[in-house]
């Protein structure tokens, strides 16, 4: 596993210790040599956890869409920034840079990248590990409701095992990479992939 897309939030949350997690997991992906890939922002959680990744020396991509970058919310600091042209765009490309995803705390857009990672887990898309920073029990309900949906009989069980959460960055780390396939699946757009090779 040499990428993974972090999805959290733009806004820092009511509690330090979100911005605590987003450093501990900038220092877990450092040290296990995995590259960052989220939204470019520089911003609340997206803006600690890309600046937290640059200091310790690692290497941040970001992907923002035009209009975002156009407000000077982009952040001008990073290994590389590709400016796409709409959200649609951004996502399809993390999704193609990453070899796996986390979600941190977040919003509502966090749920938005998130679902959509897991739905296309669900169809066969892609078969990369999608996990869950359950800091301070962030994900607990979500979690609770997911396990609603399948005793309701809308989730399949093999599939509330999609999302692997815990609230310790590096254990979560050590688990995507058990999970994930013996081969990256990921396929680089043909530009992303000249970038990344320098």
């Amino acid at each position: 596993m040499k990428t993974l897309a972090v999805y959290c939030g733009a806004a820092h949350g009511a509690n330090p210790i979100h911005a605590d997690a987003a450093r501990a997991l900038a220092g877990a992906m450092v040290e296990h040599n995995i590259s960052l890939v989220y939204g470019g922002g520089k911003v609340g959680l997206m803006g600690v956890i890309a600046d937290e990744v640059l200091r310790l020396g690692g290497d941040a991509t970001g992907v923002i869409p035009r209009a975002l970058m156009e407000r000077e919310v982009g952040h001008t600091g990073l290994t590389r920034l590709f400016v796409v042209k709409d959200m649609h765009e951004r996502k399809a490309m993390m999704s193609d840079l990453s070899d796996g995803f986390i979600a941190m705390p977040g919003g509502m857009g966090t749920l938005e990248e998130l679902f959509e990672m897991v739905t296309w887990a669900q169809l066969g898309i892609h078969a990369k590990p999608i996990g869950l920073l359950n800091v301070n029990g962030f994900y607990d309900g979500l979690r609770a409701f997911v396990r609603h949906q399948v005793e309701e009989g809308f989730v399949r069980p093999e599939h509330e095992g999609l999302m692997l959460a815990d609230s310790d960055p590096a254990l979560l780390i050590r688990r995507l990479r058990a999970a994930a396939p013996a081969a990256s699946s990921t396929a680089l757009p043909p530009a992303a992939a000249d970038e990344l090779r320098g």
